[in-house]
């Protein structure tokens, strides 16, 4: 891992989650263009669902709303991955979808990936959406949706030019000094001493894997994932990714501590990641910057390629075995578990 110094950057740019119980989201997919999508997000429940809009299918950011395949080849996603803050959530964080409801979006899938090839493309959305309680901004948990596939036949020319039209904006980036190159390479620091003792956890204390990571046979693969993070957290001149202590992205909203670009391998600290955290907490399940920075580190493809699945402990040990390990997450509550000892 690398912190960079004044650049100018071109900012060029799931598996559905298995819960608990049965899902009241229906989402529909249709092609309103070229490359251009309409989800219809409906709740078929009984009672208002209140939903956490950030880094999913209803927000605006440029983070993953579909999956794309050619044939049998997934096409790569080339947007951000974050993690949120899971308190002090904002109600504009949230939309609040009563039963029968309706609520569309729309997007062009050719700005997140690379479509230039032209030809049949299935669109499909999988993943999930965490939720609140009416009368607040907690995290209660999360419920899974699973849309309709559709098929286009993309026209390349027009798709790259959406794609080049997204990815042409410049921005200039100042270097990490003072006070938050310390406190990153700080976090760096503190994020191979967490990996490290959770790697090893991962291969002797089968209840917590099984208690994060839904099964007492995954703690290889779990250890896996974190002997990585330790190398990438084992340097701040060398390494896979780049870090940033500003927004080269545009991507720090409200509640966003820090984000991932997987498909560039940077990771950039957003001004709450050094305003609302502490270096380590000792509460269990709580948010740092050193879980924070483990958290985007499993996010880059060449460590784990982690989505976003679910946020907080609530709505990570809900997943099953396959999503909680694709889940980055998962991989922070569980180090945070096994350092402070829950």
């Amino acid at each position: 891992m690398k912190f960079l110094g004044s650049v100018t950057l071109l900012a060029s740019l799931a598996s559905a989650a298995s819960m608990k119980r049965a899902s009241p989201l229906n989402v529909q997919l249709e092609m309103v263009g070229n490359s251009a999508v309409k989800a219809s997000v409906t709740n078929t429940g009984a009672d208002a669902l209140k939903v956490l809009k950030t880094g999913t299918i209803l927000d605006k950011a440029p983070v993953e709303k579909v999956q794309v395949f050619q044939g049998s080849e997934q096409v790569g996603f080339e947007g951000i991955r974050l993690r949120l803050t899971t308190t002090g959530l904002e109600e504009e964080s949230f939309q609040s979808i009563a039963a029968g409801e309706t609520v569309e979006v729309n997007f062009d899938a050719a700005e997140l990936h690379d479509l230039s090839s032209g030809g049949d493309f299935d669109f499909v959305a999988n993943g999930a959406l965490s939720y609140a309680q009416a009368d607040s901004t907690e995290i209660a948990g999360a419920v899974p949706f699973s849309s309709n596939t559709v098929t286009a036949k993309v026209d390349g020319a027009q798709a790259q030019t959406a794609r080049a039209a997204f990815i042409n904006k410049r921005t200039a980036v100042s270097m990490c000094s003072g006070t938050q190159l310390t406190r990153t390479t700080t976090a760096v620091s503190n994020c191979r001493a967490f990996a490290a003792r959770a790697s090893a956890a991962a291969l002797s204390n089968t209840a917590k894997v099984n208690e994060y990571f839904k099964s007492t046979s995954v703690g290889s693969q779990v250890a896996a994932v974190f002997a990585r993070v330790i190398t990438e957290c084992g340097t701040t001149t060398g390494g896979v990714s780049d870090t940033y202590c500003e927004d080269v992205y545009g991507a720090c909203s409200s509640n966003v501590l820090a984000y991932t670009l997987p498909s560039q391998s940077y990771i950039v600290n957003c001004p709450i990641y050094f305003s609302a955290l502490s270096p380590i907490t000792s509460t269990c399940h709580g948010q740092d910057q050193a879980t924070t920075t483990l958290h985007e580190v499993t996010h880059l493809s060449q460590i784990a390629g982690t989505d976003d699945l679910g946020y907080g402990y609530a709505a990570a040990t809900a997943l099953s075995s396959r999503n909680a390990l694709n889940n980055a997450d998962s991989y922070a509550l569980f180090a945070n578990a096994i350092y402070v000892g829950c």
